[in-house]
């Protein structure tokens, strides 16, 4: 079939030369494989290799003796779709970046959407590339050292750094953060699946108490300067704060419920639009990768200790306005639901997520130095969810032994 033939575009064809340019990677991948086991050229970087190959496809190995269980897709193709449940979350906080930067600037009449996405994938790009670059480097170089296989749980963390931090912040503080995170947080405690506190958020309170003044503050939320032509250069001493940031100053809310749920306001990169999250946990759920009990229950924690501040006089928020407001709704959607770090047992993901959701704002409300509290609170649940599960655990045991003596 001739380029110029408009049947050579026809989906038939598309799929046929899909399948044999697969065939050919795949046979690529396996005449290379010698040279990377015992004794080939490469075998130092087998690591390397397996982690590629392993992305890549599903591998074709089964046990050779005893029982087990296996799942129709592994862990890698489980954090691929977390990844693109996050998605409409780095979209949207792209166009945010540009959008925060041309009213900021009194440029928004005369600024385009595409130029204020374009701005904003410029600013948060060289971030994610940081975070995936020191991450994973980190993960290879480890992997060798121990002479183990790549983990392949940053695959996930490595976008959720980057949507959790200001726009502002500076990517050698986000690399020490990355560094920190992965080595202190996950590879000391055995790698991937063995970790007691979410990784991402490791690094973003690394960034909180190590660099106070490039993590709050009303500085550090609008990007304040050009790039590739595109934005606008603020003055110096420019200040934005947060709807949160405003109210632990001691004053009102000054954006619309619209704009709060919609995410047209500053904050961090990914955790502004209500929507896009939803459109995350939708898939989230519809896929079985994550809880919906848990995500529900966090919701419902929130929303109860919020009522009850709100009729004390303790907050001026509505309870609404605590869950759409700062990174509530992301962290109940895709960081409470961490598999390896919440709790794993039925009951124990109800009072798990309740605990997270109460405690954010308990912090947000008693604490106004810790106006945000949805990252302390899923660091507090984490350390608890082991001992949920014990309590959750033993308690059955124990109904069941009363039963068996009657």
């Amino acid at each position: 079939i001739s380029i110029g033939n408009t049947a050579s575009y026809s989906p038939l064809i598309i799929i046929l030369r899909f399948k044999r340019y697969n065939m050919s990677l795949r046979n690529w991948l396996d005449k290379l494989r010698p040279q990377f086991e015992e004794g080939g050229k490469w075998h130092a970087f087998k690591s390397i290799y397996d982690g590629m190959d392993t992305f890549l496809y599903v591998p074709n190995e089964t046990s050779k003796s005893g029982t087990s269980i296996h799942d129709a897709i592994d862990s890698k193709r489980i954090m691929s779709i977390v990844v693109i449940s996050l998605i409409p979350a780095m979209l949207f906080g792209m166009y945010n970046i540009g959008y925060q930067n041309a009213l900021a600037a009194g440029k928004l009449g005369e600024a385009t959407c595409m130029g204020m996405f374009l701005y904003g994938a410029l600013m948060l790009l060289p971030k994610i590339l940081v975070s995936y670059i020191v991450g994973l480097g980190i993960e290879f170089a480890w992997a060798q050292w121990k002479g183990e296989e790549i983990q392949e749980g940053y695959l996930v963390s490595g976008i959720l750094i980057p949507l959790i931090v200001p726009i502002t912040l500076p990517l050698w503080m986000l690399a020490l953060a990355v560094a920190f995170a992965v080595i202190f947080t996950k590879e000391i405690f055995g790698g991937t699946g063995m970790n007691t506190f979410n990784v991402a958020l490791a690094a973003r309170a690394f960034l909180f108490f190590s660099y106070p003044g490039s993590m709050t503050g009303d500085k550090i939320w609008a990007a304040t300067n050009q790039i590739c032509g595109l934005g606008y250069t603020l003055p110096d001493g420019f200040t934005m704060a947060t709807p949160l940031g405003e109210v632990a100053q001691g004053a009102s809310v000054n954006a619309s419920v619209c704009d709060m749920v919609l995410g047209l306001i500053p904050g961090s990169v990914g955790e502004t639009s209500v929507i896009a999250i939803a459109i995350g946990a939708i898939i989230l759920i519809w896929t079985n990768i994550a809880s919906w009990k848990t995500m529900f229950s966090v919701f419902v924690g929130g929303i109860v200790m919020a009522l009850i501040f709100h009729s004390t006089g303790a907050s001026p928020l509505q309870w609404y306005e605590h869950i759409v407001l700062g990174g509530f709704c992301f962290g109940a959607v895709f960081m409470a639901t961490d598999p390896v770090t919440s709790a794993r047992t039925e009951q124990g993901k109800w009072i798990y997520g309740f605990l997270i959701g109460a405690m954010a704002v308990i912090i947000r409300v008693l604490n106004r130095g810790y106006p945000e509290g949805m990252m302390l609170a899923i660091l507090f649940g984490n350390m608890c969810a082991p001992l949920i599960d014990y309590c959750v655990v033993q308690s059955n045991i124990n109904k069941r032994t009363k039963r068996a003596k009657m």
